[in-house]
């Protein structure tokens, strides 16, 4: 593309670029309103008017866009995205090869060197997320490498970057034959119903994916499960595969319990011996304290920012007494796993939430296990605020 726009770098921001950094941030840039149009080719240069990256402008909620290339020669062209789409397909290559799993990511935005885009598999249908109008302006790019470089059923898309942060509501289908839904994929030898037509959310979030299978490997037989914010069950589904004796899922929408009864019908489990509560998670808590319930395992996902009608959650701000409420339902002995997907702190931040909780709540605490983000959600060290999940199973202790 042409009209390249040359953008000259803070000095304080010059050495993080030129080491890798690829969000552009408005901060970083000395004269960042000469680029009003998504997806214009963006030049990064010093005060010397050295180069040193080379990216697209478009708005998303972390940034301005993402340099693309430190190659002050290569062009962003067709055959940039393939190549670059190549490279991530191969460094996956053991997730298209495996007999028990296939839903999983094939790029993760930066981590792939592709900021403002992903693409998940499902069984042989692909799902392009697109996170700004800048890098939706390189979708012919895009989409002709896909299909050049893999076999589909279908390939799929998700508009994420209306400016109010919903979900843009039109069709979806891009090429290929229209899938009849859902199609049922599998991960770790569980099954999953996903929609690839049904707005932002498809039925499960990949990111969780070892987390489910040490549930259900190392955790949850024998044990009675509370999974709160459950969307569609899928920790929940896990629990029950694991052979826990109950599982209860909470969450406040609405489609929560129809879509948790057909994961779990499409694992054969019996749907009578599981709870599903549509409500408040907080009301919950009340509800669990005031009849006395308690828990061997409980299961905490909130999302980063939640409204209900009553409250504003924030995981930043919230978390430290949304645990505190799950720590007093916890059995002793009793497992809390707590899990965030906030990118505004770190994992050392999230454990000083689980300690002051412990603390407050005069509790003792063993950390037994971490988790981050699994393979397929390839991340990069000059951008730890791609890898924004943090989970940790927390033993209560008396």
């Amino acid at each position: 593309m042409k009209n390249d726009v040359t953008l000259t770098v803070k000095g304080k921001y010059v050495n993080k670029y030129k080491d890798g950094y690829p969000l552009i941030l408005r901060d970083a840039i000395i004269n960042l309103n000469e680029v009003t149009a998504e997806g214009t080719i963006v030049r990064l240069v010093d005060d010397k008017n050295k180069f040193i990256a080379k990216g697209y402008y478009g708005k998303q909620n972390k940034g301005y866009g993402w340099v693309l290339s430190r190659n002050e020669n290569e062009q962003i062209d067709q055959r940039f995205f393939v190549n670059k789409m190549k490279a991530a397909i191969k460094y996956r290559e053991s997730f298209f090869n495996s007999p028990d799993t296939n839903a999983f990511r094939i790029v993760n935005g930066e981590g792939d060197g592709l900021g403002g885009l992903t693409i998940e598999y499902f069984d042989g249908y692909y799902l392009i997320n697109w996170y700004s109008q800048g890098i939706y302006r390189f979708r012919e790019y895009i989409i002709n490498a896909l299909k050049e470089l893999v076999e589909f059923k279908a390939i799929y898309q998700k508009k994420r970057f209306d400016v109010s942060g919903k979900y843009i509501e039109e069709d979806d289908f891009v090429a290929g034959e229209r899938g009849i839904f859902p199609i049922n994929v599998k991960e770790n030898g569980v099954n999953f119903a996903v929609y690839l037509n049904e707005g932002a959310m498809v039925g499960v979030f990949l990111d969780q994916r070892n987390v489910r299978k040490t549930i259900r490997d190392a955790y949850a037989e024998g044990k009675n499960v509370l999974n709160t914010f459950s969307y569609t069950g899928a920790f929940s589904v896990f629990a029950a595969v694991g052979g826990a004796v109950k599982t209860t899922s909470v969450d406040l929408a609405n489609r929560s319990l129809n879509k948790t009864i057909e994961q779990f019908r499409l694992n054969g489990l019996d749907i009578d011996s599981q709870d599903i509560v549509v409500g408040d998670v907080f009301n919950y808590f009340k509800y669990a304290v005031k009849k006395q319930l308690r828990f061997d395992m409980l299961i905490l996902d909130p999302p980063s920012f939640a409204r209900s009608k009553k409250m504003v959650f924030s995981a930043e701000k919230d978390y430290k007494n949304l645990l505190k409420e799950a720590i007093s339902i916890t059995e002793d002995e009793g497992i809390i796993v707590a899990s965030t997907n906030s990118s505004s702190f770190n994992m050392k931040k999230f454990k000083s939430f689980i300690d002051q909780a412990f603390k407050e709540m005069n509790r003792n605490y063993q950390l037994v296990e971490e988790f981050s983000l699994p393979k397929d959600f390839k991340t990069i060290k000059e951008f730890p605020e791609g890898n924004y999940l943090k989970v940790v199973f927390i033993k209560n202790l008396p």
